[in-house]
């Protein structure tokens, strides 16, 4: 039987590399995003029956209600939730940080996200399916101007866990995703597109792609129905754990 996966943030990054990823497994797919040219060509590329473009900003539940009751017939039951729409903006300490930043990634990464699993829970149980929720290795380990981007993420990482607890005994299986670097557009966002920036943090680093992303999401989701991954913490080899830092009196 042909399984559906709804994933957010399909127009870029983790979410289109894994719309492509799943489809060839042999997935449908409703992709979501704010970018409808995107998500146009995405349904182009794959086809119209494999992949769905539902066009609205998870951060408007009126726009989502309206994109989600729309679904045709091949699409409206959900067997997998990829929760991957999220964004870092700003690397300013706490200090001199942008409030307006701050408030846009909590309304994006955590507000969007409690408020779409909260509407898919429910069918979710019914088809005993699956959630897996994108967060970041900076849930763990700070760092300097992480701030809010890492509490949101620290947010979704403890979310899953009691999402976990909670749904114990329906069989909805519920994973946290917790990438490293990864080159995707994210540090384009992240400094308002200073692809110099971008450009200096990758480099030499080979960092992970969406693509080893796409993969691991599609490994976790397709496992026996009786295996949860609680927690999965990817790194590139290059990168590890950071150091303390140490401000000594001068």
């Amino acid at each position: 039987m042909t399984k559906t996966a709804l994933i957010t943030g399909g127009t870029s990054g983790f979410g289109a590399a894994a719309v492509r990823a799943f489809v060839a497994a042999g997935w449908r797919v409703v992709a979501t995003g704010r970018r409808a040219q995107r998500l146009h060509a995405l349904v182009a590329e794959l086809g119209a029956d494999k992949v769905h473009g539902a066009v609205f900003d998870v951060r408007d539940e009126a726009a989502r209600d309206t994109a989600l009751a729309a679904l045709p017939e091949g699409f409206r039951d959900l067997d997998l939730l990829v929760n991957n729409a999220g964004l870092a903006l700003g690397t300013r300490p706490a200090q001199q940080a942008d409030l307006a930043q701050w408030r846009t990634m909590i309304d994006t990464n955590v507000s969007a996200l409690v408020s779409l699993t909260h509407k898919l829970l429910p069918g979710l149980i019914a088809r005993r399916g699956a959630i897996i929720n994108i967060s970041s290795v900076a849930a763990t380990y700070p760092y300097a101007g992480g701030n809010v981007y890492g509490g949101t993420k620290a947010f979704v990482k403890q979310f899953s866990l009691g999402l976990r607890s909670d749904l114990h005994g329906t069989g909805v299986r519920v994973t946290s995703i917790e990438p490293g670097m990864a080159e995707t557009e994210f540090t384009l966002v992240r400094t308002g597109g200073d692809r110099a920036a971008s450009d200096t943090l990758y480099g030499g680093a080979e960092p992970m792609t969406g693509a080893d992303i796409a993969a691991t999401l599609l490994w976790v989701a397709q496992l026996p129905p009786h295996l949860n991954i609680n927690r999965l913490e990817l790194m590139p080899v290059r990168q590890s754990f950071a150091g303390f830092q140490v401000a000594r009196k001068v």
